[in-house]
């Protein structure tokens, strides 16, 4: 018995945890809880104007212009959207799509292409040409609006959907993008197609744009929230109700007399849907392409 005492091990000490320890344990909880607290605060303040308008599209008149605020709808209705379909808010929305659609697949395909040729190009002027679109991007889109409506009309685009799509294909900050990414491109493999045989075109397409394609997603979202949002533009452009954008038309339902909020309410939240389902559809291609570029090596 006394063999078996002599051969245990003896415990170990336990290490008691220092007061230096536990305070930056302590601070680390105390950062992330603050840090929590702060987050959820700032996508309550985000998430709370779109919850407002769909809740508002379904609330009643009375309940829309109460004095005080129904926060929480108990009586839904969908009277507001009986009223917008009466309008033609489906052609708004359509014409918007297709506008926002076009101008996204055109800029993509024209600034990549001219991205690649600023990056990987040697040829005259590159370095001249590309400092034109540095300066483009810092040139405001309002300077340039007069001049632009005036060569639609010359083109006999103005009250056209082409007329608010080809000045946004035009966009200086998608070759701007497209280039940043190109430069990433290793020369080495564009040797390898070269000596391999293969063209241009398929070197573009079967090298280039596979390592690009982040970038492109980004670009793609970039340009349709842009061309969605761009109010001012469609505003100069379209004139005829049959080619208004969702933004003209539901600008359109404001009466002189008395505003509709409810109306405007279910129009702001029919235009919502696509774009929505753009950025979900296109999310995972700009995130990587936000955070490609921030680390190297």
């Amino acid at each position: 018995m006394d063999q078996v005492i002599k051969n245990k091990p003896l415990p170990k000490k336990m290490k008691k945890p220092q007061h230096g320890q536990d305070h930056t344990v302590s601070n680390k909880k105390g950062y992330f809880i603050f840090s929590v607290i702060v987050l959820i605060v700032i996508a309550i303040l985000f998430i709370f104007p779109l919850y407002w308008i769909i809740t508002g599209s379904f609330k009643t008149p009375q309940a829309v212009n109460a004095r005080v605020p129904v926060w929480f709808p108990t009586e839904l209705t969908t009277v507001q959207y009986d009223k917008l379909f009466q309008k033609p808010a489906f052609t708004w929305l359509l014409n918007t799509v297709i506008i926002c659609g076009f101008s996204m697949l055109l800029t993509c395909i024209t600034a990549s292409m001219g991205g690649y040729a600023l990056a990987k190009k040697k040829f005259a002027g590159r370095a001249i040409i590309f400092g034109m679109f540095v300066c483009a991007m810092a040139l405001p889109k309002q300077v340039i609006l007069i001049p632009l409506l005036k060569e639609m009309a010359f083109l006999k685009l103005h009250n056209t959907l082409w007329a608010v799509i080809l000045p946004t294909v035009g966009w200086p900050f998608g070759v701007f993008l497209m280039k940043q990414f190109s430069e990433n491109i290793p020369g080495e493999l564009l040797e390898a197609a070269r000596i391999d045989g293969a063209g241009e075109v398929l070197t573009f397409t079967n090298i280039v744009l596979p390592m690009i394609k982040p970038g492109i997603g980004a670009l793609a979202i970039f340009t349709f929230i842009t061309t969605w949002n761009d109010y001012f533009l469609q505003l100069i452009m379209l004139n005829d109700t049959k080619v208004l954008s969702i933004s003209l038309g539901i600008a359109k339902l404001q009466s002189e007399m008395s505003t509709d909020y409810g109306l405007i309410m279910a129009g702001a939240a029919l235009g919502s849907v696509p774009i929505i389902a753009i950025f979900l559809v296109f999310q995972k291609f700009f995130t990587r392409g936000i955070t490609m570029g921030a680390v190297k090596g």
